[in-house]
């Protein structure tokens, strides 16, 4: 309920669940500048100059998440509440913006955007392009030094831009001295995005960008079709044993039927490896290790040759060609698979409308064994940001970000509404219960045009075909909670060097290949040593010197 939190429309479509842990949070894998070394921002300099906390949440929800867990609505508010008072655009200039969009372009004459700008007071002027290929598109615009009032940045591109630690000073503004502390006392709907995505935000001791947090801090969750289990009489697994046990008694080939999509990543985590900085870790003795080199990196490659071997993994995903895991869970074809947080209603909501028995639930979280603990990957604090452009002045600055205040605005208050849905009675309808029913207007005209342009508290929000989707997400995510990986790196933001990012997908693939029988097991340990000499051991020297120059 909510365009900002639709995965199909923004985060699915570029396959950030997917992506972004392909490494176990990886997203660096992409085309870096040669030979960087790599960098790294100080905690303690994020830290002198985030904005001061305080909490911009106007409509209690109800159901409290234990943060970092979102806070969960059951329902959509039946009154909505005035966060911005006065008009944010007052000099009468257009504002222009670039944002990227995974769909058909928005017409130009447009009726959403028209109806935001007026009660902005003034005209945003959106340049949208193709989430695709938004990269190349950065890349023409920062070389040129040609950036326009207010840039969306999504963090994935920010990987590949070339020199960004240095660019981001020489294009945009430093709103360390608008933001800082108590100064964004001035811009409260600001003040109310969270302080691990504000430190996020930070480059080289000044705070550089307005954060968009993430939903949850949960790149995956493991899934699983509850009714079908349910009606077969097959608990959900407690330990990788009993996963292996639901594998097994959920898969009928004859039928159509095997248990699992690729549930790696999962596996990961149930066995008990690190997912921090691309799977880097500091272990008791004090030194810097990487999961690959672990056993339990091992056991987890064993397990899932396993399942491949003995053919428990549907054989569209067993293939080199893939398959889409979300077709197959709706259709019975698959019962288990893992994603980011957004599928679970993106997958359920349109399928209980064939089916009203479907249920999709997460499984709670487990360790491989009781020696075992469990172990929980967090996300980055922050997917996006947005830059205002350099030199523009402090009256000029202080109107964008005043647009940022604005649309910063949390769920259930008008300002969220309309971004998010448009002109009631031009873009959607309520229904019995007072939620917004969109039209073929909206689907035309929106492009999350002003959800990109700024960030927003998360929230998880249910309604009445989904009736219990905010409850089990907030409860699954307060559970879960518990089992995050303290991650020795937290609150620097560290540039990979080089060699590691040329090296991870190559040795990705590598693994792949043992899982999917294209490679004998025995050969695990010669991969492991190709990786230390193509630069992972030189990785570990800069993450251990980026702690040591922490004092961690």
């Amino acid at each position: 309920m909510g365009a900002s939190t639709n995965r199909r429309n923004f985060l699915g479509l570029i396959g950030l669940g997917a992506a972004s842990v392909a490494g176990g949070g990886l997203l660096t894998g992409c085309s870096k500048e040669p030979g960087s070394s790599g960098s790294a921002t100080t905690a303690e300099q994020a830290a002198g100059v985030v904005p001061t906390f305080k909490d911009s949440t106007l409509v209690p929800p109800d159901i409290k998440g234990i943060r970092p867990v979102a806070d969960g609505y059951l329902k959509y508010p039946a009154t909505l509440a005035d966060a911005v008072s006065e008009k944010a655009i007052i000099s009468g200039q257009p504002i222009s913006v670039t944002t990227p969009w995974w769909g058909p372009a928005p017409p130009t004459d447009n009726k959403l955007v028209g109806a935001v700008n007026a009660d902005l007071g003034g005209t945003v002027n959106f340049s949208i392009q193709d989430g695709v290929t938004y990269g190349d598109k950065l890349n023409t615009m920062l070389g040129a030094r040609d950036v326009p009032d207010l840039t969306c940045i999504p963090g994935w591109e920010i990987n590949k831009l070339a020199r960004f630690n240095d660019a981001v000073h020489v294009l945009f503004e430093d709103l360390t001295p608008y933001l800082a502390g108590d100064k964004v006392n001035a811009y409260p709907m600001l003040a109310g995005l969270d302080t691990k995505a504000w430190a996020d935000s930070v480059w080289a001791g000044k705070l550089m960008g307005v954060p968009f947090p993430a939903d949850n801090p949960f790149p995956t969750l493991l899934f699983y079709r509850k009714d079908v289990a349910d009606q077969r009489g097959i608990a959900a697994p407690t330990t990788l044993d009993e996963l292996y046990e639901f594998g097994k008694k959920m898969t009928n080939p004859d039928k159509g039927e095997w248990a699992f999509g690729d549930v790696f990543q999962e596996v990961l985590q149930i066995c008990g490896n690190t997912g921090s900085q691309n799977g880097w870790a500091k272990g008791a003795d004090g030194k810097v290790y990487h999961r690959h080199e672990t056993e339990n990196y091992k056991r987890a490659v064993e397990f899932m040759s396993r399942l491949y071997a003995e053919k428990l993994i549907h054989p569209d995903i067993a293939s080199s060609k893939g398959g889409d895991v979300k077709t197959l869970f709706k259709g019975g074809k698959i019962f288990m698979f893992w994603d980011g947080g957004g599928a679970w209603k993106e997958v359920w909501r349109p399928a209980i409308q064939n089916n009203p028995k479907f249920n999709m639930q997460a499984i709670k979280v487990f360790g491989a064994d009781a020696s075992t603990p469990p172990v929980r990957w967090c996300s980055t604090p922050s997917i996006m940001w947005t830059f205002v452009k350099k030199g523009l002045g402090q009256e000029r600055t202080q109107e964008l970000l005043r647009v940022l205040n604005y649309t910063a605005a949390p769920f259930g208050t008008k300002e969220w509404e309309l971004q998010n849905y448009g002109a009631e009675g031009v873009h959607f309808k309520r229904d019995a219960g007072g939620s917004p029913v969109t039209n073929d207007l909206y689907v035309q005209e929106f492009a999350n045009q002003f959800v990109f342009t700024g960030g927003r508290p998360p929230v998880i929000v249910g309604g009445p075909d989904i009736p219990t989707y905010a409850e089990d997400f907030v409860n699954w995510g307060n559970d879960a909670t518990k089992h995050l990986e303290k991650n020795p790196w937290e609150g620097i933001k560290v540039e990979v060097p080089t060699e590691q990012a040329a090296i991870e997908q190559p040795t990705q693939d590598k693994v792949t290949d043992i899982m999917r029988g294209r490679r004998p097991l025995s050969d695990f340990d010669k991969v492991v040593t190709e990786w230390r000499n193509g630069g992972g051991d030189k990785a570990r020297d800069f993450y251990a010197k980026v702690l040591a120059d922490n004092g961690r």
